[in-house]
């Protein structure tokens, strides 16, 4: 990409454009607006013709972007050049770009239409700003391993407050979508497979983008995305279609949306996928009698990557104009990268088979949204080059990547305490493809980030155990066999006291468009593992994945096994300070790891069935002939360097149903390390007029506790945490029998107990 100079000229420029739009009429238009309050802002509107309102919802690729956003988001608007790009701008063609190169690409385009355009109509930079900008923090899924919605406000805070100061106003995130087949590749994006840690990490993070203040020049706009019920795409592939009862579409998939935009998101994204056949960006009942008539969604729709356009390949549009009507009609307000609304919405207009009215609106939406962000106020609000590498990668910013990175890994397993190692007095061998390289690090969905600045394992292991007594051997490449590297990878475990055997899914096995059929270990990485089991070394395996995994052999059967995800900017730091001790393991799997890939889609709030299996002796039950319906790591697992007990239920025998019931257990740590233990409140309704799941989970608090220390962990359930989607698509709740579970996981006993609920 060719470089572009701040020059003196283009300062004053700028200096100019910002003189010219405080004197502009969009600006004393629009300076008391409000999103309830429209008639300023229709002012503006009656002053556009039809292909300025068009622009207002056209929204594209940047064509100054390089690297990693022009391969995510190549631009193809009407001119693939910068100064195109510019001149579309000032014709008053684009509303903003998307993916672009910081704060100097969005003063250069943001002084062009400030001085040069008819009604200097600010531009909104958006961008794809999924787990940090500059700073990279954990995948996801990995941070809502934590169980720590608090942790996510303060990560997304931080990547607004450098994402910002790079001109940009809007993120493409959260993504909320509820994955429950881990053969979906974009599983990463999310919270994992639960309803309320989905919801609970869906509101953290928009209020972590946006702030106290949306006007702030450190706050962004979130986009609740996408809508809906992308993660339920048949066989986990990828763009595929969904098909689901409103039943389970109200109680499982809506709710984390719906989160988001009453933690006060503005923006939503339409999905790729139909539901019931009908595509979501043709899908009126979905964008309008749902997300504006019974939700009350004051913002505006934007389309997904060409999202319009792809109703042709549905089979639901003849061709690009028959797509723009259908799509604008059923509520997507602005169109993302097709060009289509710009080409297509005045004739649509001019041939009544769009309403003015109708345009309107969608112009007022974004336009009032545009207010909200304060650009109408100063459009150089967040264009600072300088505020822009002073707030980049600080070492507050790092020390959060860090801390969210050690908090997101999770100990499956720890037999005979291997864990955690001795800081010196041992040779350890590092195995595997991700045991050293500035690659695979931070993870899918990184636009602005870079993995040569992150911090590799065997880096993090040197800084603690020395270089002296470390050793590296690939062994094999991630799904390729390295020529010798079994036998060099054998050698070097010989010449250890213990491995780490560094193995797992690449960045580009997880991700948009990345799903896979057989959820395991590679091939050449499984052979590896099986080779050096048979040194008879001690092992411990740090997995690398964004999604849950089946665990075959050797890799399944090493005595300790950490989940480590992609964790970022200081994914070595973090894995060492797990693997030595410095912090004890507290993350819990939010996704459930099956027996077998086979098992996929699977969750663990599954319905019973009429012929549950209580074990694989039974025939003619609800089980596969290899497999239990159960995870061999459910939902919620996790160990800690102390040893937990859970004991003394507290559980009053009714509740009313317009009342609460407090519950309460003692959780004791009576082993001999500090130990942070995620307590679990999971319910049953026994018997419904429509079947419940075996379990659901309901709460959770994380509890600090010292060698010997226990606490009291203290519960309330409420009406609403009995509620269900009855007959009538509406929730009830009814009097019966409830199980009540405060346990570990959702597939352990912890202390368990039953109420009734009476009418």
């Amino acid at each position: 990409m060719v470089d572009h100079p701040i020059s003196r000229r283009a300062a004053l420029a700028s200096a100019g454009a910002i003189m010219a739009w405080a004197a502009s009429p969009a600006r004393a238009l629009l300076q008391s607006a409000e999103l309830d309050a429209p008639a300023s802002i229709d002012a503006l509107i009656a002053k556009m013709t039809v292909e300025e309102k068009a622009g207002q919802l056209n929204l594209m690729a940047a064509a100054w972007a390089g690297g990693v956003a022009t391969a995510l988001n190549p631009p193809s608007s009407g001119s693939n050049s910068f100064e195109g790009q510019l001149a579309d701008s000032v014709a008053g063609k684009l509303t903003g770009v998307f993916n672009g190169n910081g704060a100097e690409m969005a003063r250069r385009m943001q002084t062009a239409v400030m001085r040069e355009s008819r009604l200097k109509i600010p531009l909104i930079f958006a961008a794809d700003v999924i787990h940090g900008h500059r700073t990279i923090f954990p995948v996801p899924v990995a941070e809502a391993a934590s169980f720590e919605p608090d942790l996510a406000q303060r990560t997304a805070r931080i990547a607004a407050i450098e994402a910002a100061a790079a001109g940009i106003d809007w993120t493409f995130f959260p993504m909320v979508d509820v994955a429950r087949d881990q053969r979906w590749g974009r599983t990463m994006e999310g919270a994992g497979e639960d309803v309320r840690l989905g919801e609970l990490f869906a509101a953290a993070r928009v209020k972590g983008f946006q702030g106290r203040d949306l006007t702030a020049n450190d706050a962004m706009m979130a986009c609740v995305k996408h809508f809906a019920a992308y993660g339920a795409a048949e066989g986990g592939l990828d763009y595929n279609t969904v098909d689901v009862s409103e039943r389970t579409l109200r109680e499982v998939y809506l709710p984390p949306y719906k989160a988001g935009f009453d933690a006060g998101a503005l923006s939503a994204m339409a999905s790729f996928n139909e539901i019931s056949g009908v595509p979501a960006h043709g899908n009126p009942w979905l964008l309008e009698t749902l997300l504006r008539g019974e939700w009350g969604f004051k913002g505006f729709v934007v389309g997904d990557y060409t999202g319009d356009e792809e109703m042709i390949a549905h089979g639901f549009a003849k061709d690009s104009r028959d797509a723009t009507r259908i799509a604008f009609l059923a509520g997507v307000d602005m169109s993302m990268q097709s060009n289509n609304y710009f080409l297509h919405l005045p004739g649509l207009v001019r041939d009544g088979l769009v309403p003015m009215d109708r345009l309107d609106r969608s112009v007022r939406r974004v336009l009032a949204v545009k207010h909200k962000l304060g650009l109408f106020d100063d459009p150089f609000r967040r264009i600072d080059a300088k505020r822009e590498k002073a707030r980049s990668r600080t070492k507050a910013h790092l020390a959060v990547s860090r801390e969210a990175g050690r908090k997101s890994i999770v100990m499956l397993k720890n037999e005979g305490n291997l864990l955690p190692l001795a800081r010196s007095g041992q040779k350890i061998a590092i195995i595997g493809p991700f045991a050293e390289g500035k690659h695979d690090l931070n993870g899918p969905w990184v636009v602005y980030g870079d993995n040569a600045q992150a911090v590799d394992l065997a880096e993090g292991v040197r800084a603690v155990a020395g270089a002296g007594n470390v050793t590296v051997a690939l062994g094999s490449k991630v799904e390729e066999p390295l020529d010798g590297g079994i036998e060099a990878a054998v050698a070097a475990a010989n010449a250890a006291d213990i491995v780490l055997l560094a193995i797992g899914e690449a960045e580009n096995m997880s991700g948009e468009a990345q799903s896979r059929t057989e959820i395991v270990v590679p091939a050449p990485q499984q052979a590896l593992a099986e080779a050096i089991a048979k040194t008879g070394k001690p092992v411990v395996v740090v997995l690398k994945n964004g999604r849950g995994l089946a665990l075959e052999g050797a890799v399944k059967d090493a005595p300790a096994i950490l989940v480590t995800w992609f964790l970022g900017s200081e994914s070595g730091h973090a894995i060492a300070d797990v693997l030595f001790g410095a912090y004890s393991p507290s993350g819990r799997l939010p996704l459930s790891f099956p027996h077998e890939s086979g098992q996929q889609p699977y969750y663990y709030d599954h319905k019973a069935t009429g012929r549950p299996a209580p074990d694989l002796k039974q025939t003619y039950r609800a089980r596969y002939r290899s497999a239990m319906n159960t995870a061999l790591y459910p939902f919620g697992h996790g160990l800690t360097y102390g040893t937990i007990e859970y004991s003394g239920l507290n559980l009053p025998a009714t509740m009313s149903a317009n009342g609460t019931l407090t519950v309460s257990a003692t959780v004791a740590n009576t082993g001999q390390r500090a130990a942070e233990e995620v307590v679990q409140l999971y319910i049953r309704d026994r018997v419904g007029s429509v079947t419940r799941p075996v379990r659901e989970l309901k709460a959770f608090r994380k509890v600090a506790l010292a060698p010997g220390g226990r606490e009291t962990v203290t519960f309330t359930l409420r009406r609403q945490d009995l509620e269900f989607i009855g007959l009538d698509l509406k929730p009830t709740v009814e009097p019966g029998t409830f199980d009540v579970w405060i346990a570990p996981s959702a597939q352990a006993e912890g202390v368990h107990g039953t109420f009734e609920l009476t009418a």
